[in-house]
């Protein structure tokens, strides 16, 4: 997804959420692309649609909607679904896509949600934990706007992944340690710099415990099947007969029911 900017002036850097959002540079041409692209299109909304099953009549936050793909199809599906985002940008193409009646809020995930406690069914965390350094305060924001047994369903870049294509390109991984990767993504003619938080997997599970959730899976699911024939280049060193690549890792997490200090289970 990385490409080379074409002038110094389609340049942004935009690593500080504070000084800019990285998205509302891309905002367009992020939303083009993640609507086809096999890992959004074919890999990862399935898989996420997969795992959540039958949403009628279930309060789901998005949380970091995007453009709204997965509202979409949450909606069509019966759920009543509210979608956040720290990208106004993000935003506006999400409200042209679901329209003005959108329950649709500008939200930065690393602070407090504007939302009460036990608020939602389900929370949907499709590929936006790793951009946070520190997962604890947003885990733990999320736990409080879920009932009791409520799910929190989250997808993130696959942490062996980064380490065998960081060890392919040459570089020394270093697994087990919390460490920044910035990428570059050209799209709608802007080239912008964008920032992960990598971690390990061990990291990944003792963050959601801390925060008062159980692990009910953790999924490395297929693409889709009809993409093989839609994507024949991007998976012709895939076996016929496999199904699967490293790409993201998904979990569905139950929120435990909090018991006050000093109170036995």
């Amino acid at each position: 997804m990385a490409r080379m900017p074409t002038t110094p002036e389609d340049h942004v850097e935009a690593a500080n959420p504070s000084a800019l959002n990285t998205y509302d540079m891309i905002a367009e041409g992020y939303a083009a692309e993640n609507a086809t692209s096999l890992a959004n299109a074919y890999y990862e909304r399935p898989a996420m649609l997969e795992l959540a099953g039958n949403v009628a009549g279930r309060r789901i936050l998005d949380a970091g909607c995007g453009s709204g793909p997965l509202f979409a199809e949450l909606r069509d599906r019966g759920a009543i679904v509210t979608g956040v985002d720290a990208s106004a940008g993000m935003l506006e193409q999400a409200r042209r896509r679901l329209g003005a009646d959108a329950d649709l809020q500008v939200a930065d995930l690393a602070g407090p949600l504007p939302f009460p406690d036990e608020a939602f069914d389900d929370v949907i965390a499709s590929l936006v934990l790793h951009y946070l350094e520190d997962w604890g305060p947003t885990l733990a924001e999320l736990r409080r706007v879920l009932k009791p047994g409520g799910r929190l369903l989250v997808s993130v870049d696959h942490p062996f992944s980064v380490a065998l294509f960081q060890h392919m390109a040459g570089e020394k991984p270093k697994y087990f340690e919390t460490r920044s990767r910035t990428d570059e993504w050209t799209m709608g003619g802007q080239t912008v710099q964008m920032r992960f938080w990598d971690r390990p997997l061990h990291a990944m599970t003792e963050a959601f415990t801390a925060a008062g959730f159980r692990i009910s899976v953790i999924s490395e699911p297929p693409f889709a099947p009809e993409a093989r024939e839609l994507f024949p280049e991007e998976l012709r060193e895939i076996e016929p007969t496999r199904t699967r690549f490293l790409c993201f890792l998904f979990f569905v997490l139950e929120a435990a029911l909090l018991v006050p200090r000093g109170q036995a289970v």
